[in-house]
């Protein structure tokens, strides 16, 4: 989706389950006019739907485009997916923009996660 190369990464933190994943793999075609900034506002559209967790985004030097976006009811991803300036955006996507794509809902049951603690750095000996 966007690019986030000025963002820290950080995926999205693991919640207490029960909550839902959409995974969104995508391949683009050659035409992108107008992408950067529908997915912009698709971004911060989505935080505005009470239950939305957060999204995960990836993109393989192949051309693979992978978004997972997380939910906490079956509900909010329902109010996400009949958004109508979503669906327009997604007629449009059809259209124009993605060659082929899947999406996956699940019901996520299990979540953990783990993040390294900084370690201080002390003065170097020399």
């Amino acid at each position: 989706m966007s690019d986030h190369s000025d963002a820290a990464v950080v995926p999205v933190q693991a919640y207490e389950p029960p909550y839902y994943a959409a995974v969104f793999t995508t391949v683009r075609t050659q035409e992108q006019d107008g992408y950067a900034e529908t997915n912009a506002r698709m971004e911060e559209l989505v935080k505005d739907i009470p239950g939305y967790l957060g999204m995960d985004h990836a993109q393989t030097p192949g051309g693979i485009g992978i978004t997972v976006s997380y939910f906490r009811d079956a509900d909010a991803l329902t109010r996400w997916r009949d958004d109508l300036e979503h669906r327009a955006a997604q007629k449009r996507g059809r259209a124009e923009w993605y060659q082929s794509y899947t999406l996956h809902v699940a019901k996520v049951e299990r979540s953990s996660g783990f993040t390294r603690a900084e370690v201080a750095q002390g003065p170097t000996e020399g």
